[in-house]
């Protein structure tokens, strides 16, 4: 390896110029997924640094999840997520275009249906109330990244199939629907997939965890409209929350 040179003039600190240089040749695919990062040593090396400075760096790399350590086997490059700062309602294709994610879904089914109890209380419906279902497998960057499953009373879910339900459900409910959205209660849990069909949309490994996120969404006025079990890949996405005490 050519040492790397560091712009010793800069206001920025040593360990932070490293820190951007790793996570810009992680983020270009210079340092691929699960590819061994270079020692210590050799990063001492590479940059003219002290050991201090390097161990910073890549506590800080570590620490924004771009590393993990393997006892005794070195330091890896994790597999990049794609991180959502949830500051506001949006779907998922709304929140990653804007990162420059390239995003899509397939349709795997859309029926009527007796709403199953949880879902029956969380969208207010009486007891054998029918409600439409709609499963889809989202993808970021041609990579399936969740599986959404999706509620809605009949008076707007029979309105779906008529609609393009690959794209982002929020837009079409204001847009084509006329259903303006005020809030949504969310859940998050980890856990591992419920079932082997999970698995497979997700290309998931056996015991590989998901971020199950619950999501109740109300229309501007206060009714609940649309309540989701959204599936993540546990390796690849991320809820970022911002909250401020006042």
């Amino acid at each position: 390896m050519k040492p790397q040179l560091l712009a010793t003039a800069s206001p920025l600190p040593l360990y932070v110029q490293i820190k951007e240089t790793l996570r810009q040749r992680i983020l270009d695919g210079v340092y691929a997924p699960h590819e061994r990062l270079p020692s210590e040593n050799e990063l001492m090396a590479l940059f003219g640094v002290s050991r201090i400075t390097v161990r910073q760096a890549l506590r800080d790399l570590h620490a924004e999840g771009l590393l993990f350590s393997a006892q005794g086997k070195g330091t890896f490059v994790s597999k990049p997520k794609a991180v959502q700062d949830v500051q506001q309602l949006q779907g998922l294709e709304e929140a990653m275009v804007a990162k420059g994610y390239v995003a899509a879904a397939r349709l795997v089914s859309i029926q009527q249906k007796r709403a199953p109890k949880d879902v029956r209380a969380a969208l207010q419906l009486p007891t054998g109330a029918d409600v439409v279902e709609v499963k889809r497998v989202r993808q970021l960057n041609y990579e399936p990244i969740s599986v959404d499953l999706s509620y809605f009373p009949m008076d707007i879910g029979s309105k779906l199939f008529a609609l393009d339900v690959t794209r982002d459900i929020f837009p079409m409910l204001e847009n084509e629907l006329g259903q303006r959205l005020g809030a949504a209660d969310l859940k998050l849990e980890a856990m591992l997939p419920e079932s082997e069909e999970l698995q497979q949309l997700l290309q998931m490994q056996p015991g590989e965890p998901i971020l199950r996120v619950e999501r109740l969404t109300y229309s501007a006025d206060g009714r609940p409209i649309d309540f989701e079990y959204l599936s993540f890949r546990g390796d690849s996405y991320q809820y970022r929350f911002r909250i401020e005490r006042k």
